[in-house]
């Protein structure tokens, strides 16, 4: 054989393999376990005499991943920024309660009642990203504290469900189209916007930049505090719009709601169970929302399942390090060839 042919005869397989490696993304990867949790659960329930994915059972899996996929969109927004926000769980509540108190059961004040509510969660959002960005405070302490200003309000003020949310309003908690509840359209609807924010706008483009480098990013020009600021306001609109939801499904406001459900910790885990990185500069919306699938379809097989609470969490905490364990050997694996190359 001939030195041309020596150096030119693996060339085929060895370009294969790196092609094969471009196409299985984070993104591809998650929505292939969404295939194989869906087909492994179907066969689980199916040997109790039940079906996983007939009616009931897709509007389960959609209603789950509603408020939980509102909340992570915004959490992978400051994620993207190498941020991240722990007081979403208490915003839920608190706006969840601003929005059903100022409407009072009146169909005139659901206006009021929701712009209230948003406008509460953008000045909470607002506050953790001067905190983080004017007072140089870490992202985990200083959304943290805001949680427990958070919570010391709403245990000083309330005991249990407050306000009314009117008949009309709870339409958007409980109404279909179709199969689909309206509440998952409009869920799909933001993350849809937000995919379009992130990938096709100049402040979007930054949200990646300054996750991937501050420095480069600061030094290329970028505002990287207002970009951080921004990318908090949005996850606590997100938040907001959580609440909103949430207080249209309870014909009420409560609380603990989010917190009950664990909507910080759980938006985190969708968000990296999607592909995003926790140091932010890589991800997207799209991703997320597999995660969030991958979550609600867990909950919706264990119930069926009748599965010990206690187990649910240690299978959910196995399928999160996993996931983070493969992107991390994923992403040293594409750094070695990089420097090969």
């Amino acid at each position: 054989m001939s030195t041309v042919q020596q150096r030119t005869a693996p060339a085929g397989p060895a370009a294969a393999r790196p092609a094969l490696r471009l196409r299985l993304t984070p993104v591809v990867v998650v929505y292939l376990a969404l295939v194989t949790l869906l087909v492994v659960g179907s066969v689980l329930v199916g040997l109790r005499g039940e079906v996983l994915l007939d009616q009931a059972g897709i509007l389960n899996i959609l209603t789950r991943s509603t408020a939980l996929g509102l909340v992570a969109i915004g959490q992978t927004m400051v994620i993207l920024t190498g941020s991240l926000d722990l007081s979403v769980a208490y915003l839920i509540g608190l706006t969840s309660l601003i929005a059903a108190e100022t409407m009072a059961g009146q169909n005139g004040m659901i206006v009021p009642g929701v712009l209230l509510a948003l406008a509460v969660a953008a000045a909470v959002g607002l506050v953790n990203g001067l905190v983080i960005t004017v007072l140089k405070a870490n992202a985990f302490i200083a959304t943290l504290g805001v949680a427990l200003i958070l919570r010391g309000y709403l245990e000083n003020n309330y005991t249990g469900p407050a306000g009314d949310v009117p008949r009309g309003f709870q339409h958007l908690g409980y109404d279909r189209i179709g199969p689909l509840p309206v509440a998952a359209l409009l869920m799909l609807a933001v993350a849809a916007l937000a995919w379009w924010y992130l990938s096709r706008t100049r402040p979007g483009y930054h949200m990646y930049a300054v996750g991937g480098d501050l420095e480069v990013a600061r030094l290329s020009g970028v505002p990287t505090r207002r970009v951080v600021v921004t990318a908090h306001v949005l996850c606590s609109l997100a938040a907001g719009l959580t609440g909103i939801y949430l207080a249209s499904r309870l014909g009420s406001g409560a609380p603990y709601v989010g917190t009950d459900a664990g909507y910080d910790l759980e938006s985190i885990a969708a968000v990296v169970l999607g592909g995003t990185l926790l140091a932010g500069g890589r991800g997207g919306v799209i991703g997320t929302i597999g995660g969030v699938l991958i979550l609600a379809t867990l909950d919706t097989i264990f119930d069926d399942l009748e599965v010990d609470p206690f187990f649910k969490d240690v299978v959910r905490g196995v399928v999160l390090i996993t996931a983070v364990a493969l992107y991390a050997r994923r992403m040293m694996a594409d750094r070695t060839r990089g420097r090969l190359t």
